[in-house]
């Protein structure tokens, strides 16, 4: 009993602590935490402001492309205590200096300066480099500035121990309080409330009430006295008890008499019922399981009519919400190769609009030039020779990057329209395929790889062009991004040829090919050897769909593994509406 209540007064204490430490440990921990987002606050400003210190020259070095220059400034800022790492890039994104602990950047211009967290425990504030002449500004980089955590906790380490000493030396002091409190208002008068307790004597209980030493009247002052009034009660109920216990037994002899006497009487009735008695309930027992036995046929045929019905309904809703999640994948599939264009032709198209924008800048300022040394009356036939010919080889410069961006947007433009349309009409095949391919150029860009092209000019079909333009993109870009994957120079044959009213197409690559068990399933559904890199399995079930449902031809696709893929596709000449 001693062991219990002292186990009481430990929990009670253990408790009252644990909520101590708790809310101890949740302010410390939020002050840390605060010291910490101020140290990084603050040091986020010093990056900031080191872009006022340096961003003039390392500009003016990116513009004049003397990149060690550019590198030796990067190493200047490495050597500051708080860059973690440093990168350079220029307008195009290529790095110039990448040193230190950074990260991958992603293939975007930066606008304006941007504080960003990255892997690692590092975070980074990225600033555009603008330069600027004849009023006119250009982007010609940007530049990320990395720090990291271990900076940071390297400047509250002193605060952060200050803090935890601070905590454990007021823990300790109030630990000290609430023992010698809980010692001499809890523990010791419970452990001499549970010794007078556990010496109860049953036989001599008015020798068992407690006396207790305790001055407050407190809980355990109360306890004394309702525990001293309830033995009272217990010495009378005790004689009352004795009394009761002595009449009962009176009663209990004289129904033992009347018992013995109703029991005889009992058996000589209960002998001629209970033949009566069996019988009736042997008949009952079979009425009763035949009665069991109809229902629960009822109920089992019942049931499995009603789980029939719901498993049709259930089959019948599933084969519909399949089909229209089917339809919606395939619509997705060919919107994304849509935005895969624009984001190619978009990036293609800034880069000769950019050019033409420094030719006009140029231009524009040698005018002003020529205009005030004409005003001035300086104006020389060596200055205007030389003027000539800036002017011939700046508007031959302008002229040549606004057809490219013409050319490219016109590409661009017809197979974007035909892709997002289902109207027929006449198309020059040949010229529509090197469209396709040109509108895909910048998915090329970066390789080697090399399409060639054999067709009849002036071979005209009538059909919906954006089927045209859809098949072909699956077919280049599956070769691109599946057969091509491991090989850095491969090679596309398109060869189409026409007899009568009948198209011929066949396509081929060198890429890695597909094993018979791929080839079985290339037109399948949701089939793709990329699963989980990117793969949906939509492109060549789009393509055979495409060809044998909008075309109205035929579609053969053969392989050898290693040796690449090639397709047949024959179609007629003029599609009917």
């Amino acid at each position: 009993m001693a062991k219990v209540k002292t186990g009481l007064s430990k929990k009670l204490l253990t408790r009252v602590l644990s909520v101590y430490f708790i809310l101890t440990l949740v302010v410390t921990v939020g002050q840390i935490l605060t010291e910490y987002l101020n140290a990084k606050n603050h040091i986020q400003s010093e990056l900031q402001t080191l872009k006022n210190t340096f961003s003039v020259s390392l500009t003016r070095a990116i513009w004049e492309l003397n990149n060690p220059q550019a590198v030796s400034i990067a190493d200047g800022l490495m050597a500051l205590p708080i860059i973690e790492g440093v990168q350079i890039r220029d307008e195009n994104g290529e790095y110039i200096a990448n040193k230190g602990r950074t990260s991958p950047q992603a293939d975007e211009i930066i606008t304006t300066g941007i504080m960003r967290d990255h892997a690692g425990g590092t975070f980074g504030y990225s600033f555009p480099l603008i330069f600027e002449f004849s009023g006119r500004t250009s982007h010609v980089g940007d530049v990320t500035l990395y720090s990291s955590a271990g900076i940071i906790f390297g400047r509250i380490e002193v605060g952060v121990f200050f803090l935890i000493g601070n905590a454990i030396i007021k823990t300790a002091f109030l630990v000290f309080l609430f023992l010698n409190a809980f010692r001499q208002m809890l523990t010791d008068p419970l452990e001499e409330l549970t010794q007078q307790i556990s010496e109860f004597d049953v036989d001599r209980p008015e020798s068992s009430k407690l006396h207790l030493h305790i001055e407050d009247e407190n809980e355990l002052k109360l306890l004394q006295v309702s525990y001293n009034e309830l033995i009272d009660d217990l010495i009378d109920y005790k004689q009352k008890l004795r009394v009761a216990r002595n009449e009962l037994t009176q009663a209990n002899q004289r129904l033992d008499d009347q018992n013995i006497l109703l029991e005889q009487e009992v058996a000589k009735k209960t002998a001629s019922l209970s033949k009566i008695m069996l019988d009736l309930e042997q008949q009952k027992d079979e009425l009763i399981v035949n009665q069991r036995e109809l229902r629960q046929e009822n109920e089992n045929r019942q049931y499995i009519e009603d789980e029939l019905r719901k498993r049709n309904n259930e089959l019948a809703d599933s084969m519909e919400t399949l089909n229209m999640a089917k339809d919606q994948l395939v619509e997705s599939e060919r919107m994304a190769s849509l935005g895969g264009l624009v984001a190619g032709i978009a990036h293609d198209v800034n880069t000769p609009l950019g050019v033409g924008v420094t030719a006009a800048s140029f231009l524009q300022e040698r005018i002003k030039v020529l205009q005030s040394a004409y005003e001035d009356k300086t104006l020389t036939g060596k200055t205007m020779s030389a003027f000539l010919s800036e002017a011939q080889q700046t508007t031959d410069l302008l002229l040549s990057n606004l057809n490219r961006a013409s050319d490219l947007i016109s590409s661009f433009k017809q197979v974007a329209v035909d892709q997002t349309s289902e109207a027929i009409r006449d198309v020059d095949l040949k010229v529509y395929i090197n469209e396709v391919i040109q509108s895909l150029a910048p998915s090329f860009k970066k390789t080697k790889h090399t399409i060639n092209v054999e067709c009849p000019d002036d071979l005209v079909v009538k059909c919906a062009p954006g089927v045209i333009a859809q098949i072909f993109t699956n077919m280049i870009m599956n070769s691109l991004i599946h057969g091509f994957d491991e090989n850095p120079a491969g090679t596309i044959s398109i060869n189409v040829s026409h007899s009568e009213n009948e198209v011929f197409i066949q396509y081929q690559d060198d890429g890695k090919g597909l094993s018979d068990d791929n080839l079985a399933r290339h037109f399948d559904a949701f089939f793709t050897t990329k699963r989980g890199t990117g793969g949906s399995g939509l492109g060549t079930h789009i393509m055979y769909n495409l060809v044998t449902q909008a075309l109205k031809g035929t579609i053969v696709a053969t392989s050898i593994e290693g040796q690449g893929l090639k397709y047949e596709i024959t179609f007629p000449q003029n599609i009917n509406i």
